[in-house]
């Protein structure tokens, strides 16, 4: 059994944010499933399912996050996940995992967020009642628009046909816009809170500015150790250009890898030599 354990954890070690992801959603969804089967109706997921009610929200504010984790049929968790699992590939490639993960966190936000408030501020009658809101196409949507909007040339293969990501982008939010009067009109509501999200985050991205950065500080303030500081004599670190060597460090990097998306951007992935395709592959891990 510990040979077991062992496995799993190693496997799951080698997997990129996307696919963790996706095996975190598969688990919830049988665990779902499994409490259904045995509790039929009351099995009540409405702890964990995002309502319209802003008052619901208040009191219940952690199904923001957790209605993108709870899908109501295989195939809404199935389409989801091979979407996510596909332009994931291209997003780990390209950056790094911490960036992926705040994308699709915050496009779940974004997408509740829009849920909520366009259904207490549009008159009622205009949408339909659709309840309350589940699944990960807030953060799906958010992943692929950020792509889009960052590497808007870049070419995917469609079949036989090669696509620059902008149409795909364009094709999405446009078959998306019948569904705000469909029987579906609080969930493609979360989806335009999530292209949102991806566009905003991804023109910010590319001028310097990234958004999520809190993220970054909300989990140094809880990784800080709790020990008692020593006082103790500090060795003069060496500084580059006013900088820290670690950071002097990560900013020459991240410059790096902005010159190679821009070559990506105008000439496509294709137009990168080997060097450059290695150093984008390992930037990603």
């Amino acid at each position: 059994m510990t040979s077991l354990n062992q496995d799993i954890r190693d496997k799951l070690s080698r997997l990129n944010v996307f696919e963790k992801i996706i095996v975190a959603n598969t688990i919830v969804f049988l665990f779902c499933f499994i409490a259904l089967r045995f509790q039929g109706s009351g099995a009540n997921l409405e702890w964990f399912s995002l309502s319209s009610s802003v008052l619901e929200v208040l009191s219940k504010p952690w199904t923001l996050l957790t209605y993108g984790f709870i899908h109501n049929s295989f195939i809404h968790l199935f389409f989801n996940m091979v979407v996510l699992y596909f332009f994931g590939r291209s997003f780990s490639n390209l950056f790094k995992q911490d960036i992926s993960l705040k994308v699709y966190i915050l496009g779940i936000l974004s997408g509740g967020f829009a849920f909520v408030l366009v259904y207490n501020l549009v008159p009622s009658g205009i949408l339909n009642n659709v309840g309350a809101l589940v699944g990960a196409s807030a953060g799906v949507r958010a992943i692929i628009i950020f792509l889009c909007a960052y590497l808007p040339n870049k070419e995917v293969r469609f079949f036989t046909f090669q696509i620059p990501l902008k149409y795909i982008g364009i094709a999405m939010v446009l078959f998306d816009i019948p569904g705000l009067f469909s029987q579906n009109s609080g969930g493609s509501i979360a989806h335009f809170g999530g292209y949102l999200l991806g566009y905003f985050y991804a023109t910010q991205f590319y001028k310097g500015n990234d958004i999520g950065e809190f993220f970054d500080r909300l989990l140094s303030y809880f990784s800080k150790s709790t020990t008692p500081l020593k006082t103790v004599h500090k060795k003069k670190k060496n500084s580059f250009a006013g900088k820290k060597k670690e950071e002097f460090d990560k900013f020459t990097h991240q410059k790096q890898i902005d010159l190679i998306l821009d070559k990506i951007g105008k000439s496509g992935y294709e137009s990168l030599t080997q060097a450059e395709k290695d150093f984008l592959f390992r930037a990603g891990k």
